[in-house]
């Protein structure tokens, strides 16, 4: 496109005109606040009428009405409403204002962004009216003047106007008032479109929210993916590592170890039932939509933070006293030894404490290979005054059982629940031993 188009097509396009149609419509608002200034600005200026044509009292009104339109702009739905409008007609890309919803002004800064883009919009709104109305008519008489005296006679300068070099100037000068309005016209619109996202767009304190959300939102994922991971995971590790071991042993021909047989198939049935209703919970969290309560803090190994209690309230599950009921059908053989009333643990530290106790159950098994090449292991819950201390040990194998693609994420989850109640956890080999402990204090969560 030529260099003449492409001025042609910003003077006049499709965007210029939209821009322009806005610019009417602000002058069209100021309409009722410049007849409410003109009725106190009329008798100061010394004008005969409310509709006298005296520059006095037009620009006085004008000059009067602007503060009443910067007041009233100071109203909440000011500014979706003036979003609303600017969006389609001056060509700002939505994602320019606030994620391309935006909300009532609630803040002082929002609402004097929004008094400014009002008095802007309505002020300048006017003046591009004023001129679309008196301009055009005066434009196009220039532009006659060569084929009619009784225009030149209108304008009120019939000698002037019947000279040669007049009669040449005048539809030269009529034409380029026509062009200077459409300049001015999408001058104006042009810097309504820059300040829009400014003024009507996200304020330090909306981008700040929007973070907090986005924060809340992330870690509520964390917290339901740390659910089904621990929950719907050690289910499938704990079924597949049965079925397999029950199988071999089908396999060996060996009738003395149909109780086992039996056994594990047992302890399947038991873990699909169970898992299925922790399976419904956390679905029934995810239809909901919505955070019952979670802490947007995140921590890692070590780290200590004040919302855990928080960040695990919306979740149902099972807690300490639920206990006995997993280690019985994990599969692999435990010696439990606890200290204090496991009744007295917060609900909150005792549904972490019950997943983080799952996991180690899951890494126990799935790096023995199985139920049947899983070594005894010891665990001990020690509840005090304080804080709730939970150690699993178990011996290390000879040779290390498959591993995932990818790696696992249980022992990664244990320490985001761990930090999200303020305590802490470490796994590793201890003296050829696997040890898992974590602690997690009491205080500061409801029961």
């Amino acid at each position: 496109m030529s260099a003449l188009g492409r001025a042609l097509g910003a003077l006049f396009g499709r965007r210029a005109r939209l821009r322009w149609v806005h610019l009417i419509l602000g002058g069209a608002l100021l309409m009722p606040y410049w007849l409410l200034a003109a009725v106190f600005v009329g008798p100061l200026s010394g004008a005969g009428g409310l509709f006298d044509n005296s520059a006095a009292l037009q620009f006085g009104a004008y000059g009067a009405a602007l503060p009443i339109v910067a007041l009233t702009a100071l109203a909440p739905m000011a500014r979706p409403l003036s979003a609303a409008v600017a969006r389609p007609l001056c060509g700002v890309p939505p994602e320019r204002f606030a994620d391309g919803a935006v909300g009532p002004a609630r803040t002082r800064a929002a609402r004097l962004r929004t008094s400014a883009w009002c008095t802007l919009h309505f002020g300048v709104g006017a003046l591009i009216s004023g001129a679309s109305l008196a301009l055009p008519p005066f434009a196009v008489s220039m532009m006659i003047v060569p084929f009619s005296g009784s225009v030149r006679h209108w304008l009120g300068a019939p000698e002037m106007l019947a000279r040669p070099a007049a009669l040449v100037l005048a539809p030269l000068a009529g034409v380029a008032m026509l062009l200077a309005l459409a300049a001015w016209s999408a001058a104006a619109g042009a810097l309504l479109a820059r300040a829009a996202p400014l003024l009507l767009g996200p304020t330090p304190e909306d981008r700040l929210a929007a973070a907090e959300r986005r924060a809340a939102e992330l870690a509520e994922r964390n917290r339901l993916a740390r659910e089904l991971h621990d929950s719907v995971g050690h289910a499938l590790s704990a079924v597949t590592l049965q079925a397999g071991a029950a199988r071999r042993v089908l396999d060996s021909d060996a009738p003395g170890d149909v109780e086992f047989v039996r056994e594990a198939l047992a302890a399947i049935e038991d873990t699909a039932r169970r898992t299925v209703g922790e399976l419904d919970s956390v679905l029934g969290l995810l239809r909901q939509g919505e955070d019952d309560g979670s802490s947007g803090d995140r921590g890692d190994f070590g780290a200590s933070g004040d919302g855990g209690a928080e960040a695990a309230g919306g979740l149902t599950g099972p807690g300490l006293d639920a206990l006995d009921g997993l280690l019985a059908r994990s599969g692999v053989p435990v010696s439990l030894t606890s200290k204090g009333d496991l009744a007295a643990v917060p609900a909150a530290v005792s549904r972490e404490a019950y997943r983080i106790v799952q996991e180690g159950l899951s890494n126990v098994l799935r790096h023995a290979g199985g139920p049947a090449q899983a070594a005894p292991a010891a665990l001990s819950v020690v509840v005090g005054d304080e804080k709730l201390e939970i150690t699993m040990e178990n011996p290390l194998p000879g040779r290390p059982g498959p591993v995932r693609p990818g790696g696992g994420r249980g022992l990664r989850g244990i320490a985001e629940r761990s930090s999200l109640l303020g305590g802490h956890a470490e796994a590793g080999p201890r003296q050829g031993v696997w040890r898992l402990s974590a602690v997690l204090p009491l205080k500061g969560h409801v029961r």
